[in-house]
C-alpha cells in the first residue's frame, strides 16, 4: 500500500517532548507486540509553534526529508492523509485554575477551515483533552461528525500496559470505584482521572455523563473517607497495586498496609479528592497521593466479585517510554483504517470533568451540577490496553 502521508502540528519539537515521541516513532518504527515496526507512513510536513533551545524540528527535516511549514494551514494542504496534532509542553499562560492554556482547539480549528476550504477531511489525532474549555472540546467534536472525519484523542493511560492484566467485563454492573493518582493539577489529574474513566465506561447501559462533582482538598479527604464518601477498602485494593512506595516504614512492605497503619495519612502532605456523580447514579472516586506513591492505580467493586477488581496503569521509565509507542500503535490503526479505535467522546467528558472539577475548588470546593457533561457513548466491546 501506498504509505499513509502524515501532517504534524505541533507546540515545540525537542528531546522528551510529546511531539518526539510520537513523531519520532512513525519516522524509525516502535516496539509492538515483541518485534520492531514500521508504520506504513511517511512524515510530510510540520508546523510548530515554538522553538526553544534544543529544538529539533530542523534536523528531523533534514535528516527524513519532510517540509518545516510556516502555517498550520501549510502544513495540512500537503495532500495529507491524517494529522497528528501536538499541544503539549512549551512556554503557554496559565488561566486561574493553574490549566495550561495550550492551543489545541486554536490548531484544530485551522485544520478544520483547511477541510472545509478543501472539501476534503482527513483523520485528526489530538494529544491528551481536547481543550481546557468544556465549549471549546463539544465544538471540536462537534467538527468532526459534522465534516464526518475520524478523531482521536486522549492520553497513553488507557492504552498502556496494565498489571494485572484487567478489563471490566463490558455492561458488568460495578457497584463503586476508586482511582489513586500522582502529580499536579491539569495535566496529571487528567491522566488519572481518564484512566479511571476508561474503567468506568464499561459498567451497564453504557456511558451517560456526569451530573455533578466535587473537589475537596487537605484534611477533609481523610474525613470525606472516614465519613464513607470514598471506600478504604477499595483504596487498599488499589494501593495494593503500586510498586512506588515512597517511605514506606511497615515493616513487611505490603503497600496496603500504608491505609490501615494510617502511614498514608503522614506521607501525604496534602490529598485531593475528586467526587464524580454520574447521571445513571454510579458514583467514582478519584484521590491524588502524592507523597505515598509515584503510579496510577485503579480499583472496582463489581456486583457478584467477592475481592475488589484493581489493577496498575503500567509507565516505563525514561527515556523510552515506550506506552506512548502503545498511543502510537492506536493513531496509527486509526490512519490506516479510517476508523478511531475508541470514541472521542470519552475525552471530551474527562476534558469537562477535569474543568468543572477545578471550578468546584476555586468556588470554595463547592459540588457543582453538571448538566452540560451530558456526554453518551458506549466503551469498545474489545479491549484497546496492550497485552503482554
Amino acid at each position: 500500500m501506498k504509505p499513509k502521508r502524515i501532517a504534524v502540528i505541533a507546540t515545540i519539537y525537542r528531546y522528551l517532548s510529546h511531539a518526539q515521541h510520537m513523531v519520532d516513532r512513525f519516522l524509525v518504527g516502535y516496539p509492538h507486540e515483541g518485534r520492531w515496526h514500521r508504520p506504513n507512513a511517511q512524515i510530510v510536513s510540520l508546523y510548530v509553534d515554538q522553538r526553544p533551545e534544543g529544538d529539533q524540528s530542523g534536523d528531523r527535516a533534514r535528516e527524513f526529508g519532510f517540509t518545516v511549514c510556516p502555517t498550520i494551514a501549510e502544513a495540512v494542504e500537503c495532500d495529507v492523509d491524517g494529522v497528528l496534532l501536538i499541544g503539549e509542553h512549551g512556554d503557554y499562560p496559565k488561566n486561574d485554575m493553574s490549566q495550561v492554556l495550550y492551543p489545541r482547539y486554536e490548531f484544530f480549528k485551522e485544520c478544520v477551515r483547511v477541510f472545509e476550504e478543501q472539501g476534503r477531511a482527513v483523520p485528526i489525532y489530538n494529544d491528551k483533552h481536547l481543550s481546557y474549555r468544556f465549549e471549546k472540546a463539544r465544538e471540536m467534536v462537534d467538527d468532526a461528525l459534522r465534516l464526518g472525519f475520524p478523531l482521536l484523542a486522549g492520553s497513553s493511560l488507557p492504552v498502556t500496559w496494565r498489571l494485572p492484566d484487567v478489563e471490566l467485563p463490558l455492561d458488568c454492573e460495578i457497584e463503586d470505584a476508586l482511582m489513586v493518582g500522582v502529580g499536579g493539577s491539569d495535566p496529571m489529574d487528567y491522566h488519572a482521572l481518564e484512566a479511571m474513566q476508561c474503567m468506568v465506561e464499561r459498567r451497564r447501559g453504557g456511558e451517560v455523563g456526569v451530573r455533578a462533582v466535587q473537589l475537596i482538598d487537605g484534611e477533609e479527604v481523610w474525613r470525606a473517607g472516614e465519613d464513607g464518601r470514598w471506600s478504604e477498602t477499595l483504596l487498599e485494593s488499589a494501593i495494593s497495586r503500586s510498586d512506588t512506595l515512597c517511605g514506606f516504614s511497615v515493616d513487611d512492605g505490603r503497600p496496603q498496609d500504608l491505609v490501615g497503619s494510617g502511614e498514608i495519612h503522614r506521607l501525604v502532605e496534602n490529598p485531593s479528592a475528586y467526587f464524580i456523580e454520574y447521571n445513571d447514579g454510579f458514583r467514582a472516586t478519584l484521590l491524588m497521593l502524592n507523597g505515598a506513591v509515584r503510579d496510577y492505580c485503579f480499583a472496582a467493586q463489581v456486583r457478584g466479585e467477592v475481592d475488589p477488581v484493581s489493577t496498575q496503569f503500567f509507565l516505563t521509565p525514561v527515556p523510552n517510554v515506550t506506552y506512548s509507542a502503545c498511543l502510537v500503535s492506536k493513531i496509527e490503526e486509526m490512519f490506516m483504517t479510517g476508523r478511531a479505535p475508541y470514541p472521542a467522546e470519552r475525552t471530551l467528558l474527562v476534558s469537562g470533568m477535569l474543568e468543572s472539577c477545578l471550578t468546584s475548588r476555586a468556588q470554595g470546593h463547592e459540588r457543582l451540577e453538571t448538566p452540560h457533561l451530558r456526554v453518551e457513548y458506549r466503551a469498545p466491546a474489545e479491549p484497546q490496553h496492550a497485552r503482554a
